[in-house]
C-alpha cells in the first residue's frame, strides 16, 4: 500500500511533528485534537518549524505548499478514509484502547491504524480493534523532525503485509526503520535507554554530579546532540514516567522502576519546558534561563 493520506490524533509535541514530515513528504494529513486551541497551537508550531526548514534548504518546497497539505479538525470522522490513522496521545492503556475501538468503528476497512506508543504492547491495543491484524506500532523519537530512527513493532496479530507498509512509509517520510519483532513493553531504544537515564537521575539525586555536568558529559563524551536531562525536559517528565511506570508494571523488573526525584518532579507540576519548570527552567518562549 502506497500511503497518500494519513490521520494523526493528538497534536501534541509528537502528534505535531508526525503531522509535519508527513506533510513535507508529499503527504496529505487530518490533524485531529478534542480542542480548536490545541490545534491552532499546534499548527502556529508546525508552520514555524517548516519555516526554518525551508530557510536552512532542508525541503525543497516553500512553507505555503506544505502546511496546504495540513488539515486541522476535531472532527475524527474527516478521517474515516486515510490510509493510515496514527494515534499520539499521551501514555494512557484506556485512552489509547477508547481511541482505537473509536478508529476501528471510523474508518474504512482498509486503513491501517497505528500507535504512537514508546512502552504499552501493541497487542493490547490491537484487542481493542476489529482489524487487529491491521494494527502496529509507529514509534516516533522527539523531536520527530530531526530524529530519524522510528520503531515499526508487531503486535501478535500484526500481519506481515501491515509491517511491511508501515517500514515502507517510514522510508517514505524520509526516516530509517527499525523493526521490532516481538511486542514487549518498552520495544527496542526504550528499553536500551531508560536504564542509563534512570541511572543518570539516581547520580543526580545522590549528589554524586550535577544535571549540568552529566548533560555536558554525555554531550561531549558520548556524542549526544542532547544530554538526558535536555532531552527529558523537551519530551516532558510526565511522558518519562509514564513510560518507565509503564514498562515497569509489564515486566516487573526494578531497573525501570522511576526513581523517586522523578516521582517527586512529577508531582509537583515540573514537567518540563511546557510548565517552565523541570530539570532545569525556563522563560516564557521556551527559552532555558541561565
Amino acid at each position: 500500500m502506497n500511503v497518500k493520506q494519513v490521520m494523526v490524533m493528538g497534536s501534541g509535541l509528537m502528534g505535531s511533528g508526525i503531522a509535519q514530515v508527513c506533510a513535507q513528504a508529499g503527504i496529505g494529513v487530518i490533524l485531529t485534537d478534542v480542542a480548536d486551541e490545541a490545534l491552532d497551537k499546534a499548527m502556529k508550531n508546525i508552520a514555524w518549524s517548516v519555516g526554518k526548514f525551508a530557510e536552512k534548504g532542508k525541503i525543497t518546497e516553500d512553507k505555503a505548499a506544505v502546511m496546504k497539505r495540513i488539515v486541522a479538525t476535531t472532527d475524527v470522522a474527516a478521517g474515516k478514509d486515510v490510509d493510515l490513522a496514527i494515534e499520539a496521545v499521551y501514555e494512557n492503556m484506556e485512552l489509547k484502547q477508547e481511541i482505537f475501538r473509536k478508529l476501528d468503528g471510523i474508518c474504512d476497512p482498509r486503513t491501517l491504524i497505528a500507535s504512537n506508543t514508546s512502552s504499552i504492547p501493541i497487542t493490547e491495543l490491537a484487542a481493542a480493534t476489529q482489524r487487529p491484524e491491521k494494527v502496529l506500532g509507529i514509534h516516533f523519537f522527539s523531536p520527530v523532525p530531526m530524529m530519524q530512527a522510528v520503531e515499526v513493532i508487531k503486535g501478535v496479530s500484526t500481519s506481515d503485509e501491515t509491517a511491511k507498509t508501515g517500514k515502507d512509509f517510514v522510508i517514505q517520510i524520509g526516516k530509517e526503520p527499525i523493526m521490532v519483532n516481538r511486542d514487549i513493553a518498552g520495544f527496542v531504544i526504550n528499553r536500551i535507554n531508560f536504564p542509563s537515564t534512570i541511572e543518570a537521575m539516581n547520580l543526580v539525586e545522590q549528589g554524586v554530579a550535577t544535571v549540568e555536568d552529566i548533560d555536558k558529559g554525555l554531550r561531549l563524551a558520548s556524542g549526544r546532540k542532547m544530554g538526558i536531562f535536555e532531552t527529558g525536559d523537551m519530551v516532558g517528565l510526565d511522558i518519562t514516567y509514564g513510560a518507565m511506570m509503564s514498562i515497569y508494571k509489564e515486566t516487573g523488573d526494578p531497573r525501570f522502576y522511576p526513581p523517586l526525584l522523578l516521582r517527586r518532579k512529577v508531582k509537583a507540576g515540573q514537567l518540563g519546558r511546557k510548565t517552565g519548570r523541570g530539570w532545569y527552567t525556563y522563560n516564557e518562549d521556551g527559552t532555558r534561563k541561565e
